[in-house]
């Protein structure tokens, strides 16, 4: 293997630091020669990837971010692996809101402090079972990212993700479990806790994420998710039930009525729902994040015809 190739191997994932590519035989001058023609691609001050990985990378949806996390971690000491927010971006994790920086989780004894703009560094033990890889970036494995996540930030966000991580089987509640049993007196792992136990792999979107923990502010009896629903025939797969109120909930993004004939087809749907003895009601994202009490009020006053419930009578 020539010097250039062995370069091009280093870190086998095809990015490394000028220092890196001078120990590996290359010349300065040799290197100003594979930027120039496009071989090398720089990530940050000192750090390069080749041109082939930063293709491949590009056609991934996180793939900058991906790239971006390679430069930074290059320049940091070892031990350091992307985390929180960024590692649930390269998990391919549903997130309610971005966060406008990078995050890195190390070591405390390393430090907590970056000066890089851009960049906050968490200090945090990494045990070896926590820390794994994503496109060849070091980072906090799934079931460790989303109880960082669901540490330190609101529990809806939190239960938003912890839903996307079951749903798509890349962790379990085991998991889940284990990463809280090994870190028992962290800030805020009581509140990830309450996450765990609440996340539903069930929920297929991030609201019907959020629509849960709305339900549940709202005192409301926890629905059913994701229920066949027959009459003579199959009518649906409807989001959340209350079988004892019968009583249906549904919540909608916009595009489900951009299309006139999908939107055709939920009124005929909920037409043959409503035969069968169901009450129906939809909510949107604006309804479900703005307006929950009078999301609250509409399932009361169903529940209360759903179930034949005196106009008094309570519902849960």
């Amino acid at each position: 293997m020539d010097a250039r190739a062995r370069a091009l191997n280093i870190r086998l994932v095809g990015f490394s630091t000028y220092a890196e590519l001078l120990a590996a035989g290359l010349t300065r001058a040799r290197i100003r020669v594979m930027v120039r023609r496009g071989e090398l691609i720089s990530l940050s001050r000192g750090v390069y990837i080749t041109s082939e990985l930063a293709d491949r990378l590009r056609l991934l949806p996180a793939g900058e971010t991906a790239m971006r996390a390679m430069g930074v971690l290059a320049t940091l000491r070892a031990g350091s692996v992307v985390s929180h927010h960024t590692a649930a971006e390269l998990h391919g994790l549903d997130l309610l809101s971005q966060a406008p920086v990078l995050s890195i989780s190390r070591p405390p004894a390393v430090g907590s402090r970056s000066a890089k703009p851009g960049v906050l560094v968490h200090a945090a033990e990494l045990p070896a079972g926590h820390v794994g890889g994503r496109f060849g970036v070091p980072c906090t494995t799934v079931p460790r990212t989303v109880v960082d996540l669901a540490r330190e930030l609101e529990f809806r966000d939190g239960v938003v993700v912890a839903d996307s991580a079951l749903r798509q089987r890349l962790t379990s509640k085991k998991e889940l479990r284990q990463v809280l049993a090994e870190c028992p007196r962290w800030p805020g792992v009581s509140r990830a806790a309450s996450v765990v136990e609440f996340a539903d792999g069930l929920a297929e979107s991030v609201l019907e994420s959020i629509a849960r923990v709305a339900f549940r502010d709202l005192g409301l009896p926890a629905p059913e998710l994701q229920v066949p629903i027959t009459d003579e025939e199959f009518i649906g797969r409807v989001d959340f039930l209350w079988r004892r109120f019968r009583t249906i909930a549904e919540v909608d993004g916009a595009l489900k009525y951009d299309d006139r004939a999908r939107a055709r087809a939920q009124l005929r749907r909920d037409k043959r729902l409503r035969a069968a003895g169901y009450e129906v009601e939809h909510f949107d994202w604006r309804e479900i994040m703005y307006a929950p009490t009078e999301v609250g009020r509409s399932l009361q006053v169903a529940f209360r015809r759903g179930g034949h419930l005196p106009e008094s009578g309570p519902a849960a």
